[in-house]
C-alpha cells in the first residue's frame, strides 16, 4: 500500500502530488487506457487538485484517461456543475484536461448497463445472516469494460448504508443500475442506521464487496480521508485495502463521543446538500445523540426540494419508521426499496404498534420547502426565517447542541444504548 497521512496538520499539495505520482508507478498503465472513477459535489473532496494531479502524472504515459462521475441515483451533472466539480473555468476543459472527458453515470438507462452476474439466493442468505433469501442481479455501468483500468478516486466517511462510503461503493451503488442498488439499502434499513453507521464490517458492505468480485477487471482505489482543514490522509491499492486503512482514519477523524443526548439539536446542512435525499445525511449523523422525545432539526434555507430524483414516490409514501413499513409489507413492497430505506433513515427509530407509529425523535425541516409538504411527508416544519443559532450554540449543559456543517461528522454517544451497538 502507498499511503500518506497526518493527524497533526494536512497534507500540502506537494505530498498529495508525490503520492499519486508513485500510484501512477504502481498501476503500470503506460499505453493503457485509464477511467477514474470521482464523486459528485455532494462530497467534500479535493477534486481538481486530484484529477489534475493524475492527469499531469499520467500524461505521456496512459493511451487513455477519462473520468466517470459516481453519481448513484443522483441528478446528471450539466457543464456548467462538472466544471465547477472539476474546478475548471467555462471553455477551458480541453487546456487543463487536454484529449480528457468526463461522463455521467446514468442508472435508468438499461442500455447503458452491463449485466455482470447474479447474487443466488443462498449467497443473499449466506451475507445477510438469514435477513433475506433472495437472487439480486448485479448490472453495472458498461462503459468501464471499454478502459484497461480503473481506479476509484473518493473520500470516506462513516455513512448510513454501508458503515463507512467509499471503496468498492463507487462500484456499487455509485454507477450500477436499481436491482442490487435498492436490495442493499433496504438490508441497510432492515438493520438500522444506528447500528449500521460507522461499522467497518457489516452484511451491506460484505454485499458490495461480493458484487464487487463479479468485475474481472484491473482496479485500484485511491482512498482519501477528507476534514474541513484539508486532507489528512491518502491511502493508494486494491480498493478493499485502500477503504478498509482510510476507514480506520475516518473513524479516528470523523466520529465525535458524547456523553449525554440532547434534547434539541439544530444540524445545520451545508450548500453541497441540494434536496433532503442529500441533507438527510443531518439526521443519520446526529440519530445517535438525540434524546428520546427530543427534536432534530435540519436547517437548510437553501433546500427547496424533497428529492430531484425521488420525490414523487416520497410525496406518496412519507417519511416512516422501518417498523412502519415492515408492518405493512404488503401494501409497500412494490416501491423502490432505495427510497423507503431513505425514508426509514431521515425518520429514525421508532415502533408501529396497534396501527399507530411512535417514532423515538421529532424530525423537523426548517429548508425553503414549504409547511405544507413537510406535513404531508410527514415530518415538521419551522419557518427558517424564525432560527438563530445562537439559541443553540454554547448550550451544550442544557441539552442543545448546534453542528455548523453537518452531514460528514458521526455523532455518537460514550455509552450507547443497545438500539445502537452493531
Amino acid at each position: 500500500m502507498i499511503q500518506k497521512a497526518r493527524t497533526d496538520r494536512s497534507l500540502s499539495e506537494g505530498e498529495s502530488r508525490s503520492l499519486i505520482s508513485a500510484a501512477a508507478d504502481a498501476m503500470q498503465c503506460d499505453g493503457k487506457s485509464v477511467l477514474v472513477i470521482v464523486p459528485d459535489h455532494t462530497r467534500t473532496c479535493p477534486l481538481p487538485l486530484l484529477a489534475r494531479a493524475f492527469h499531469d502524472a499520467l500524461t505521456g504515459r496512459a493511451g487513455r484517461l477519462d473520468f466517470l462521475v459516481a453519481l448513484g441515483t443522483h441528478p446528471p451533472l450539466g457543464d456548467e456543475q462538472m466544471g465547477r466539480l472539476f474546478g475548471v473555468e467555462p471553455g477551458k476543459w480541453a487546456e487543463v484536461f487536454g484529449g480528457s472527458r468526463v461522463f455521467n453515470h446514468d442508472w435508468q438507462d438499461k442500455q447503458a448497463l452491463r449485466h455482470v452476474g447474479t447474487l443466488t439466493k443462498g449467497q443473499v442468505e449466506e451475507i445477510t445472516g438469514g435477513l433475506f433469501r433472495m437472487a439480486v442481479d448485479v448490472n453495472v455501468n458498461a462503459r468501464i469494460f471499454d478502459y484497461d483500468v480503473l481506479l476509484i478516486c473518493g473520500p470516506v466517511f462513516p455513512h448510513e448504508v454501508v458503515g463507512f462510503s467509499g471503496g468498492n461503493k463507487y462500484f456499487f451503488p455509485g454507477i450500477c443500475g436499481p436491482e442490487l442498488l435498492n436490495f442493499f439499502h433496504w438490508l441497510g434499513a432492515v438493520i438500522t442506521n444506528p447500528k449500521i453507521i460507522g461499522s467497518k464490517h457489516n452484511p451491506v458492505r460484505a454485499t458490495v464487496d461480493r458484487a464487487a468480485a463479479m468485475l474481472k477487471l484491473e482496479k485500484y482505489a485511491l482512498c482519501l480521508v477528507v476534514t474541513h482543514d484539508g486532507l489528512a490522509g491518502l491511502y493508494f491499492d486494491t480498493p478493499e485495502n485502500a477503504w478498509s486503512a482510510a476507514a480506520d482514519l475516518s473513524s479516528q477523524l470523523h466520529v465525535v463521543y458524547t456523553d449525554r443526548p440532547y434534547e434539541s439539536v439544530l444540524a445545520q446542512a451545508p450548500e453541497m446538500y441540494d434536496d433532503i435525499w442529500t441533507a438527510g445525511k443531518c439526521m443519520y449523523k446526529m440519530e445517535c445523540v438525540v434524546a428520546d422525545g427530543g427534536e432534530l432539526i435540519i436547517y437548510a434555507p437553501h433546500v427547496t426540494e424533497i428529492s430531484y430524483t425521488h420525490g414523487k414516490i416520497i410525496d406518496q409514501v412519507g417519511y416512516h419508521t422501518r417498523d412502519y413499513f415492515l408492518s405493512q409489507w404488503d401494501k409497500f413492497r412494490q416501491y423502490p426499496w432505495g427510497v423507503l430505506a431513505h425514508s426509514t433513515h431521515v425518520r429514525g427509530i421508532g415502533v408501529f404498534e396497534d396501527g399507530r407509529e411512535k417514532c423515538r425523535v421529532r424530525v423537523t425541516l426548517a429548508t425553503g420547502i414549504p409547511e405544507s409538504r413537510c406535513r404531508k411527508v410527514n415530518l415538521g416544519y419551522r419557518d427558517p426565517a424564525s432560527m438563530d443559532a445562537s439559541e443553540w450554540r454554547g448550550r451544550e449543559a442544557e441539552g442543545r447542541l448546534y453542528v455548523p456543517r453537518a452531514g460528514e461528522t458521526l455523532y455518537r454517544l460514550k455509552e450507547p444504548p443497545d438500539w445502537q451497538k452493531p
